[in-house]
């Protein structure tokens, strides 16, 4: 019979032992509230065996009509649970990874590896998600939205709201992990960090610029402007580059990206003249 590690024991108990020496900050307030929500679990198997019970007693007080809400009540735990665990797998190394090849490697090419993955695939994606769901959550907290069901769990714009931040816990729990990669090959200095997540960067400061131009343009608007309108605005409109039409936000978003990384960079140099003198 082959024993295990005892750091494979503690990583199927509690992967945020793992390595935990390594953690940053952000890494170890992604493995907080990651343990802080496990304990969902625990009250989503009592909701379910409860509602079992419900059904097999067959009364009709407490038959399956009025049951909604308990049915509601297993999906807004089970929901809440699994995105704030995504950030705690990300942080923890702990998802899923079919690979066969990566755990022959190095350390430090498996940080080269994470950093790349992280940043300009992960990172991007989770940025994209919380733009998506961002007038979800909005829409659905505008009209107030509840359950289908007259017994259901209303006010379900809280879930819709809360499934919009948790992409912002993933984006910091990836972030956090992608700068303790990134301490693993060099000195992760601002200008670094910013610039070898080149693709992570520049979405983020071209949503910036969109939203700022966008709230910019809402609040100065003329009166019987509609929102819709704004986004036809001409500086949201795009211009040909070779084969290519490119959004004007996409242009300003790629100089303003160049210059936040100099200006990371410059910062960075002085500090260090002045830490030489």
């Amino acid at each position: 019979m082959v024993s295990e590690s005892p750091e494979a024991i503690v990583a199927i108990s509690d992967p945020s032992e793992v390595d935990k020496q390594h953690h940053n900050p952000g890494d170890r307030i992604s493995a907080w509230i990651g343990n802080l929500f496990a304990w969902i679990f625990p009250i989503l198997m009592v909701a379910i065996c409860a509602q079992v019970v419900l059904r097999t007693l067959g009364r009709s007080e407490i038959g399956p009509g009025n049951q909604a809400w308990l049915d509601d009540f297993q999906w807004w735990l089970y929901g809440a649970a699994v995105l704030v665990g995504i950030a705690y797998a990300i942080t923890t190394n702990s998802h899923v990874r079919v690979d066969i090849f990566y755990d022959n490697f190095s350390r430090e090419k498996k940080s080269r590896i994470d950093a790349i993955a992280l940043t300009w695939f992960m990172l991007p994606f989770v940025i994209l998600c919380w733009d998506v769901t961002l007038d979800y959550a909005i829409t659905s907290v505008i009209a107030d939205e509840g359950s289908d069901s007259p017994n259901g769990l209303h006010n379900l714009w809280m879930l819709k709201l809360f499934m919009n931040f948790s992409f912002l816990l993933m984006a910091f729990a990836t972030w956090s992990a992608y700068v303790r990669c990134l301490r693993r090959i060099t000195c992760p200095h601002l200008w670094k960090q910013l610039l070898f997540a080149f693709p992570s960067t520049m979405f983020a400061v071209n949503l910036a610029i969109y939203y700022s131009i966008w709230w910019f343009l809402y609040l100065t608007r003329a009166e019987g402007v509609e929102s819709r309108e704004i986004g036809r605005s001409p500086i949201f409109g795009r211009v040909e580059v070779i084969a290519w039409d490119i959004k004007y936000t996409i242009i300003l978003s790629l100089i303003a990206t160049v210059l936040v990384i100099g200006i990371a960079r410059l910062c960075a140099r002085k500090n260090a003249v002045e830490a030489a003198n």
